[in-house]
């Protein structure tokens, strides 16, 4: 393979690249939308289902207050009575402790109590308003996942073509300008460039001129110094558009 047939399937092999990025970018693009919104909507599921329980644990402590609130009125009825019935006054004092110590821990519970149904109030407010966010966030993804889905399936036929063009321009290189050209690929993003002015278009740094005039004067693939990109010369006229740096 000479080496202008060489220029001509790298240039290929760096198009495909290329149009795959743009493929996966889009491919991602689709899926991060995806992600975002099934993300949103299970944290909100997430979050209903711990405020959900925190209204049950409030509910059942309000419940059982309500019972040892019962039970305390029947022991202050109880406490009256053993007043009513005193025979003298020490009796008559040990039972009015009783009764305001049984009256004090009542008012304790129900203040408890009033302060469980505030919050248990609260938080049933703030799960109306959760259930909104996660219907509204529900009804976005319904509506969109179809149309990302087709597109999805549309981008991944597209890059499942390229691979294949990918794999035909690949073949057509010698196996050790192709790992050379995969090795530079990999850290640089782009494994080519030109140079049609003494400056490598990938990196935009100045060649060295003996360098410069070898690629100008016969076709010649070498690695610029500055990026290390495989790069060679095209005439002013016929310069590809440059090769950006990734």
């Amino acid at each position: 393979m000479s080496i202008t047939e060489q220029i001509r399937s790298l240039e290929e092999l760096a198009s495909v690249d290329a149009e795959l990025k743009i493929l996966e970018d889009q491919l991602n693009q689709e899926r991060s939308t995806l992600d975002a919104l099934r993300g949103s909507l299970q944290k909100l599921e997430d979050k209903l289902k711990t405020d959900r329980a925190h209204i049950a644990a409030l509910d059942k402590t309000r419940s059982d207050l309500v019972a040892e609130v019962r039970q305390m009125n029947q022991q202050i009825e109880h406490s009256r009575e053993k007043m009513n019935r005193s025979r003298n006054e020490r009796e008559a004092n040990a039972a009015q402790r009783e009764l305001e110590e049984l009256r004090k821990l009542l008012r304790d519970r129900e203040e408890e109590i009033g302060k469980l149904t505030t919050e248990a109030e609260g938080a049933r407010q703030g799960i109306e308003g959760t259930e909104g966010e996660a219907s509204k966030i529900s009804a976005e993804l319904g509506s969109q996942e179809g149309d990302i889905s087709s597109r999805l399936s549309e981008v991944e036929s597209q890059k499942a073509k390229r691979v294949t063009d990918r794999e035909v321009a690949a073949k057509k290189l010698p196996p050790v300008l192709y790992r050379r050209y995969e090795q530079i690929r990999s850290k640089r993003g782009t494994g080519i460039a030109q140079t049609s002015d003494g400056t490598c278009k990938a990196c935009n740094m100045a060649l060295p001129p003996q360098l410069f005039h070898r690629l100008r004067r016969e076709p010649l693939l070498d690695q610029c110094p500055s990026c290390n990109r495989i790069i060679y010369f095209v005439s002013p006229a016929a310069a590809a558009q440059p090769v950006k740096e990734g």
